[in-house]
């Protein structure tokens, strides 16, 4: 039987814990599937361990908000936007920007 993305990424993840795309993709199915306190771990584990890693910014900030933990969420896409601009990711500096404004306006 074949394994669903899901346990493909649980698998690889746990073979390789410092896997950041792999990790990147697991917190991505749980936060998809609803298992959002799942997808949190993995996403704070990619912050705190791999705090280059820019994609998480976005999607960590984004769950926090819809879990309500807003000054978290406004906390990690503040972090985002020092991590890409000096990555010179404009393009993603500018989209968490923009979360972080709808987040304050909201």
């Amino acid at each position: 039987m074949e394994k669903s993305r899901l346990e493909f990424l649980e698998e690889t993840v746990r073979g390789a814990p410092d896997n950041t795309f792999a990790r990147y993709g697991l917190a991505m199915e749980l936060k998809n599937a609803g298992r959002a306190d799942d997808a949190w771990t993995h996403f704070e584990y990619l912050l705190t361990h791999h705090p280059e890693y820019s994609a998480t910014y976005a999607q960590a900030g984004s769950l926090l908000a819809d879990l309500g933990r807003l000054d978290e969420g406004r906390s990690v896409f503040k972090k985002g936007i020092e991590v890409t601009g000096r990555q010179g990711k404009t393009h993603a500096r500018d989209e968490l920007q923009a979360a972080l404004d709808d987040l304050v306006g909201g």
